[in-house]
């Protein structure tokens, strides 16, 4: 959370040691949602410290071997994030690892604060991860679900990314989830995580709104590092510009006892959904290493 009062935070603004995003749930402001992105040099090696919180490693571009008290896992990884998705492993609270890279990459760290620690150290493969393409025409993308409700099991954390053609948006009809309703609603700190195709003048934008009791305003230019945290509100569309496919990587969190993904759409707004039925899906979907 930057000091102007806004939730936009380019790249750099938030790095922090050997990190070039570094989001704790103090320097966010809020209770459980925490993300790193890691760049290791050729034989670098970074020792990660869990403490009170679960993490997923989630390599972006490269491959990692990541040693643990549990074993010692070898991520394949990616050559890109619009390339494939990748491996990853999951590690608990109150553990250390060991995270190093022979040929050098970047590496997603996102993590969840959480008193529980039932889940052990394990291996995510590649081919468990669901990918799932979401909406039509304009508002085609691909969402890959790594650590969701039914697809790995955590303690809080949920992690997915979305990857949205240039021109397109994504994260729309605008939506929420920040009350508690059982079966409606889950209350949920959000963390977005963007890069972008097209080298360094490539852009989007992300939009963030609130109610009269609980305002934010955040319409974001964004590009490759920026991240924007949403801790309530509407949020939505993230916009691809036209020429420059955009990814993003959510991270949530929340207080709730159980562990669940449930939004509410904007009521202006939703009836989008319904006309998803008579377009079809962008064919440059999904995107892959042969597009």
């Amino acid at each position: 959370m930057s000091d102007n009062g806004t939730y936009h935070l380019p790249k750099g603004t938030s790095a922090d040691g050997p990190y070039d995003v570094h989001i704790t749930p103090e320097s966010a402001g809020w209770g459980y949602s925490g993300l790193r992105i890691l760049t290791l040099a050729p034989g670098g090696t970074h020792a990660l410290s869990t403490r009170d919180s679960e993490f997923l490693v989630l390599p972006l571009t490269g491959s990692c071997t990541v040693t643990t008290d549990g074993g010692t896992f070898e991520l394949a990884g990616r050559t890109g994030v619009f390339a494939s998705a990748t491996d990853f492993a999951y590690l608990p609270r109150a553990s250390e690892a060991l995270i190093s890279s022979a040929a050098g990459g970047r590496f997603a760290l996102p993590s969840a604060r959480t008193e529980q620690g039932g889940h052990s150290a394990r291996y995510g493969r590649k081919e468990d991860v669901p990918v799932e393409l979401r909406g039509a025409g304009a508002c085609s993308r691909q969402v890959n679900n790594y650590c969701l409700p039914g697809t790995f099991d955590a303690e809080q954390l949920l992690v997915c990314e979305v990857l949205t053609p240039g021109g397109n948006w994504s994260s729309y009809p605008p939506h929420k989830h920040d009350e508690a309703r059982p079966g409606q609603e889950s209350e949920l700190e959000e963390i977005y995580y963007f890069e972008i195709s097209g080298g360094e003048d490539a852009f989007g934008y992300q939009r963030v709104y609130g109610t009269p009791d609980r305002p934010i305003d955040v319409l974001a230019e964004i590009r490759s590092g920026d991240t924007v945290l949403i801790p309530h509100g509407w949020h939505g569309p993230s916009i691809a510009a036209p020429g420059y496919d955009l990814y993003y990587l959510n991270v949530m969190a929340g207080p709730g006892p159980d562990r669940a993904w449930l939004i509410c759409d904007d009521p202006a707004h939703g009836w989008v959904r319904g006309t998803w039925d008579s377009q079809d899906v962008d064919d440059r979907l999904p995107f892959g290493e042969d597009r």
